[in-house]
């Protein structure tokens, strides 16, 4: 008499995948590498390693190589990189070494980034290039080189293949931050480049979408002062509550974005935080003027647009403050 024949455990959602996650050494990039293990994925935490949260200090490799260990402790797959993504240089050599180590690259994580907050009439010409370089020149160099791996795997195969890209962008961009001029720049940018490389590579079986997150890390500690703090609630069942602010209420979407499930999520953007995720509108038109002439005139202009925005609440601008106000119910 034979014995019953177990049923195989169930595959994770990214059971044989490989991700690279940027900025993963602390905070949210820490959080969304952890995630992506435990659904299964080899990572390669990437982290430049400076202390400062504004990119001083000098680099190391402790905060990767302590994360990519915490991976492999568990039971995971994972590797570190200490390279700056904002080199072009740099960034190629992430995407082949993953390539290298797990034999292709299916998901990227863009997370690294740096704060150099001042209002724009004091801000410096290297605090304004050293926040555009990080986030946004970042960004792009590893989706270029990710992007490029996926064309070429995709025309050999002559089929669609996996990828799929999850970037950071913010709030301060949505709501136009008044004293990070630089840093809402660069995530508005990172929300062009992720729109356009979503339409670029939809062909190849690619995705890429943008979270604007809100969590409680090293950059953000000051900003957040004041909020609740972890421990000082109960959660479900006595247990202790989560703190609100928590990178790991980002993690899951992240883990989510990247998963075979969300396969028809593409060019989209997503506000996340304190178990709340809010699906963003595109902008739409508000309003429409035509010239009765051939060219419009600064006088047909003043007609048309001066009592237009005469009735429109002072303050109220393309921004969207709104989104601040979002909140787990």
């Amino acid at each position: 008499m034979s014995l019953p024949r177990l049923p195989h455990p169930p595959l994770l959602p990214l059971e044989g995948r490989a991700a690279v996650v940027t900025g993963a050494g602390r905070g949210l990039g820490r959080a969304e590498a952890l995630e992506l293990a435990r659904l299964g994925a080899a990572v390669v935490v990437n982290d430049y390693g400076q202390p400062g949260r504004d990119g001083s200090g000098d680099a190391s490799a402790g905060p990767a190589e302590e994360v990519a260990a915490e991976i492999r402790a568990a039971g995971g797959r994972a590797l570190a990189h200490t390279g700056d993504v904002a080199d072009h240089e740099q960034a190629r050599e992430l995407v082949e070494l993953t390539v290298a180590e797990f034999g292709q690259l299916d998901i990227l994580v863009n997370n690294a980034g740096i704060l150099r907050d001042r209002m724009v009439f004091s801000m410096s010409e290297d605090e304004w290039d050293s926040v555009i370089r990080v986030h946004l020149k970042g960004h792009f160099n590893t989706t270029h080189f990710a992007s490029a791996h996926w064309r070429a795997r995709s025309k050999a195969a002559d089929a669609p293949v996996y990828g799929r890209i999850v970037n950071t962008s913010s709030e301060a961009f949505l709501a136009g931050s008044a004293g990070q001029p630089n840093y809402a720049a660069a995530k508005g940018g990172i929300v062009g480049l992720t729109t356009s490389t979503a339409l670029a590579l939809a062909k190849y079986g690619v995705t890429a979408n943008v979270i604007c997150p809100r969590a409680r890390t090293r950059m953000t500690a000051d900003v957040f002062a004041g909020f609740q703090e972890p421990g000082e609630g109960q959660g479900a069942g006595g247990r202790e509550a989560l703190d609100p602010l928590a990178p790991e209420h980002v993690a899951p979407l992240v883990g989510y974005l990247a998963s075979p499930a969300a396969r028809h999520v593409n060019g989209q953007l997503l506000v996340v935080h304190g178990g709340m995720v809010a699906v963003v509108e595109r902008p739409r038109v508000a309003a429409k003027f035509d010239t009765k002439q051939d060219a419009f005139t600064y006088d047909e202009l003043d007609a048309l647009l001066t009592p237009h925005y005469a009735d429109r609440p002072r303050g109220e601008t393309f921004a969207a403050a709104e989104v601040l106000g979002l909140k787990h119910e």
